[in-house]
């Protein structure tokens, strides 16, 4: 079995003679970037219209809780001082956290690219490096490169550098990982269910075993739990009835696999064992993962301008 793991396609190279720059060309990234920030700005305009004072709806209190939320994070990793910078961190939050969830439906996500975590880092790194700037002065912040010694210099520069490189690197890491496990695992349950499938239309051995585990499971699960003698009022597990349903399934498949080859053939195809189970990788990685490294990312980002700020 071939699998392959391709980047963002480009969809239109638009040409151009600009010196040092090349075609410019139109990936997936930009475009479902651009759909990303549309649906925020609809979404915006709609969570905002019709604001109250009194008798708020619940559209309303659920916009002032995030806010709120937002802005207690803000305060709590820079300080009071730093509320210009609360649109910046809810801005790329509330990005990486949609770009990351969009792809639990099956489209390109723009933070598997390397270039956007990029772009974010770097906006962050000209506000680092700004305030550096004018905390210490340009020729202090200069002559910081050649501390403590001149031939100090590259290596202050790489370290410098460092700083939006590892952000960028450890959001596209986390997702990029996501994406090769659920690949694998996609790949991995359809290749199982071929196999089954075609094991239980070949074997009669097989199909009844199976057939008879999944009949047995099916009977527990909706029998009465037994203990020390006596009946009690609680069912049987659920665990018993999905289980036990499912190798029944399995089963049926398997014995219309031997009674018809045309039809059992393309049952044997069809990846039955990846219905639902690739789902619980990307429960993890696309949404709890992409969470995490959204709140990972936007910390960095505070705590790194309050540091640079000199507000230790």
């Amino acid at each position: 079995m071939d699998i392959t793991l391709n980047g963002a396609k480009v969809l239109y190279t638009i040409h151009t003679d600009i010196p040092f720059l090349g075609d410019f060309k139109i990936t997936q990234t930009i475009v479902m970037t651009w759909i990303v920030m549309a649906i925020f700005a609809i979404l915006s305009l709609w969570l905002t219209h019709g604001l109250r004072l009194e008798n708020i709806t619940k559209r309303q209190a659920a916009v002032e809780y995030v806010v709120g939320a937002l802005d207690k994070f803000v305060h709590t990793n820079m300080g009071l001082h730093f509320d210009r910078y609360i649109p910046l961190v809810g801005a790329i939050f509330s990005l990486s956290v949609f770009c990351n969830l969009i792809s639990v439906f099956g489209v390109w996500s723009p933070t598997a690219d390397l270039n956007t975590e990029l772009a974010w880092a770097i906006v962050v790194f000209i506000i680092i490096t700004y305030y550096k700037i004018k905390t210490s002065g340009i020729w202090s912040y200069l002559k910081g490169y050649l501390s403590p010694i001149f031939i100090m210099a590259p290596i202050n520069v790489l370290s410098e550098l460092a700083t939006p490189v590892s952000m960028a690197c450890r959001h596209f890491g986390n997702i990029l990982s996501g994406m090769v496990i659920g690949t694998l695992v996609y790949s991995s349950l359809a290749a199982a269910s071929y196999a089954l499938l075609s094991l239980l239309g070949a074997s009669w051995l097989a199909e009844l075993i199976v057939l008879a585990l999944g009949g047995w499971l099916l009977y527990r699960g909706y029998t009465k739990v037994i203990q020390k003698g006596k009946r009690k009022g609680e069912k049987g597990s659920k665990a018993g009835k999905i289980f036990g349903g499912a190798l029944m399934l399995l089963a049926a498949l398997g014995l219309i696999s031997r009674i018809s080859s045309g039809v059992g053939g393309a049952i044997a195809n069809v990846p039955w064992l990846d219905v639902g189970v690739p789902a619980m990788t990307g429960l993890y990685f696309d949404w709890f993962g992409g969470c995490i490294q959204a709140f990972i990312f936007c910390t960095l980002t505070t705590i790194f301008i309050r540091q640079a700020a000199g507000e230790d």
